[in-house]
């Protein structure tokens, strides 16, 4: 029988590739490829062939060709086709209709698979005994979240540093010479924003500009915090190292402890609020110069 990979790797594994795959029901389209779903269906039909499906919450139904193994967290299986690996379900039933082929071992979590007449399954079918799958589901969920703040931090630190790299340095600036004013304009905007959403949402009048208010915290939070990470970084990686340097360096330690539940919460605050007041103060500093360009010149 085959050595079979633990199940927290296959999650891991999972997580790891989905981390670029799309969140909606899928096709297998008839190429040979690994479907990976979060949050969605997968079909591969008859003739259709692919490498590996994994889903984290979603139905799947296969009735062509899998070469390797099928992993589903949460959702219905129903294999009329045939899979070359193992077919595991942690939540959820499995469903061998007659013809269908497993050749490898069936592991299911909460509930019996039906295997009709006419199925087969070359391997063990065994009930691995995961009874708190709800643990599972929070340790997935936590690591795609963790990876899609990741990349999705990654290219808007690397994106605002391409555009406008003498903001970054003007944050930098003010970083350095008002820090603790950073820091307070940096709270008064992180409490201020949503109180005024909130009051502004809870009168139809003001309903739109609060909306508009509370839809703009996310985007200002993720500049904010790829913001504190270049401070960061270029606090450790001085001139003459290119900016991308420093903030591959702030990026990597703020992700790193992300990790860590709690004190990863508190200093990604922390670096948010720290980001939006220097860019804060930094924007002000800039109006200001500009008023005094435009300003006449005595005689």
């Amino acid at each position: 029988m085959r050595r079979r990979l633990p199940l927290l790797v296959l999650l891991v594994l999972a997580v790891a590739s989905a981390a670029a795959a799309p969140a909606t029901a899928a096709s297998a389209g008839g190429s040979d490829n690994a479907v990976v779903v979060i949050t969605g269906d997968v079909e591969v039909a008859r003739g259709e062939s692919v490498d590996a499906v994994v889903v984290i919450d979603g139905d799947v139904r296969i009735a062509g060709h899998v070469d390797g193994s099928v992993v589903v967290v949460n959702g219905t299986t129903t294999v009329s086709g045939s899979v070359d690996g193992d077919l595991v379900t942690i939540a959820g039933p499995a469903r061998l209709l007659p013809g269908a082929l497993v050749d490898g071992d069936l592991q299911y979590g909460d509930e019996k698979p039906v295997v009709a007449p006419g199925a087969t399954v070359t391997g063990d079918i065994d009930h691995e005994g995961w009874t708190d799958a709800a643990g599972v589901f929070a340790v997935v969920g936590a690591l795609a979240l963790w990876l899609a703040v990741t990349v999705s931090t990654l290219i808007l630190g690397l994106l605002l540093l391409v555009a406008a790299p003498q903001a970054a340095d003007a944050a930098m600036r003010q970083a350095r010479s008002q820090i603790w004013v950073a820091v307070a304009v940096g709270l008064a905007v992180f409490i201020a924003l949503p109180v005024v959403g909130v009051i502004a949402a809870v009168t139809l009048v003001g309903l739109p500009l609060g909306i508009a208010l509370l839809m703009a915290l996310v985007p200002l939070w993720a500049v904010g915090y790829v913001t504190g990470a270049w401070l960061l970084g270029r606090r450790l990686v001085g001139p003459p190292r290119h900016r991308f340097v420093a903030f591959f360096a702030g990026w990597g330690i703020l992700r790193g402890l992300a990790l860590i539940p709690i004190l990863g919460f508190l200093v990604g605050l922390a670096a948010t609020v720290v980001g939006v007041g220097a860019l804060g103060l930094a924007a002000g500093a800039a109006r200001r110069d500009d008023e005094d360009v435009s300003a006449p010149q005595p005689a």
